[in-house]
């Protein structure tokens, strides 16, 4: 059913294909019409669904028409997908993860186009291709640092006498990876001797029974706090932590009241909030071809945030990460960014 339905929309997206204006000696940008084209799919309460919410913010603000086309993870799909996309509109935001070569040979081809990559980094020889990049060693720093203290915390419901805290991991990649060396490092600034377990789902992104049995593997290995980042897969995570009367940190958006009381803190990519601010520098002809955004806790593009329903952390816990959240955004705090290291040995 979902092939059919991409299928049906790649096929109305070139039906509705026009023709640029003229703008000096080529043709001008449109932003009439948006595409937010992602390699995986909606519905994760996390990455992608973020950057759905901020395409739905601007169509509303800025009377567009906008399409959204899902990949869901097809590797076929890609490439019918991108040429859609540009047949469309001349703006695409696009998560290209994946298929990276794809999206170089596709803007090459179409320079007068607006291609923005979110979430890696992606040069093209004509160098028309602007990526975001989120720092997510930032927000995992804090996280770590939450997740330390609350496992040396004993009078917190639950929580064992072991120092040992986990990840689950939606692959090994270095995105991936650069949220669990910023954890690390984060719970080892905290205690040095404190155990970070790690699990891998092997790019089982959506497979959420699978990133609910890694986490129950470490809560069995005396982890009572573990920090997701596995999209989908992870809500199974959030799972166990309520299943199990433990502890788990969210990722993307802010999950903490998925499992009430459960979900201490989530490390939040604020995609769509990006997208926002991004579409509005085209709009206002500030926008930049060919560079790299960062997005740190210093623009808002990540943070830690700890707002919840049933919020289970003592105050002296979430006032340290908070102190040590205005250090980094200050620079009086500086937080390594991922060296490839092999992070995932135990």
């Amino acid at each position: 059913m979902k092939s059919k339905k991409y299928f049906a929309l790649i096929a109305a997206l070139v039906f509705f294909a026009t023709t640029t204006s003229v703008f000096g000696a080529g043709p001008a940008v449109k932003t009439d019409r948006v595409v937010y084209l992602i390699n995986g799919a909606l519905g994760d309460n996390a990455f992608y669904d973020s950057g759905e919410a901020g395409i739905k913010n601007i169509e509303k603000q800025y009377k567009l028409q906008t399409r959204t086309i899902e990949c869901n993870f097809d590797a076929a799909k890609f490439q019918p997908a991108l040429d859609a996309a540009v047949q469309y509109a001349d703006v695409i935001f696009v998560i290209s993860y994946g298929f990276e070569d794809q999206l170089k040979v596709v803007a090459d081809k179409y320079p007068n186009k607006i291609f923005v990559n979110i979430d890696t980094i992606v040069e093209n020889p004509k160098h028309t291709i602007t990526s975001v990049f989120f720092l997510a060693e930032q927000s995992s720093y804090l996280a770590g640092m939450t997740a330390a203290l609350a496992t040396t915390t004993t009078s917190l419901k639950g929580i064992n006498k072991d120092k040992v805290i986990g990840v689950v991991g939606g692959d090994t990649d270095p995105i991936v990876s650069a949220f669990v060396f910023g954890f690390q490092n984060g719970a080892k600034a905290v205690d040095p001797g404190i155990k970070v377990l790690t699990k891998s789902l092997g790019g089982a992104w959506d497979d959420s029974a699978k990133g609910k049995q890694a986490a129950l593997q470490l809560y069995d290995q005396k982890a009572d706090v573990i920090y997701q980042v596995a999209a989908a897969a992870g809500i199974g995570v959030l799972q166990a932590a309520a299943e199990r009367g433990l502890y788990a940190i969210g990722v993307d958006t802010n999950q903490n009241d998925l499992e009430p009381g459960h979900v201490i803190a989530s490390a939040v990519k604020n995609v769509g909030a990006t997208i926002e601010k991004v579409f509005k520098t085209i709009k206002d002809g500030t926008y930049k071809p060919g560079v790299v955004i960062n997005a740190d806790l210093a623009s808002g593009g990540i943070d830690l945030v700890f707002d919840a329903k049933q919020q289970v952390l003592p105050k002296n816990i979430i006032d340290k990460v908070k102190a040590a959240r205005q250090q980094i955004i200050e620079g009086k705090l500086k937080v390594q960014l991922y060296n490839n290291e092999n992070v995932w040995q135990q």
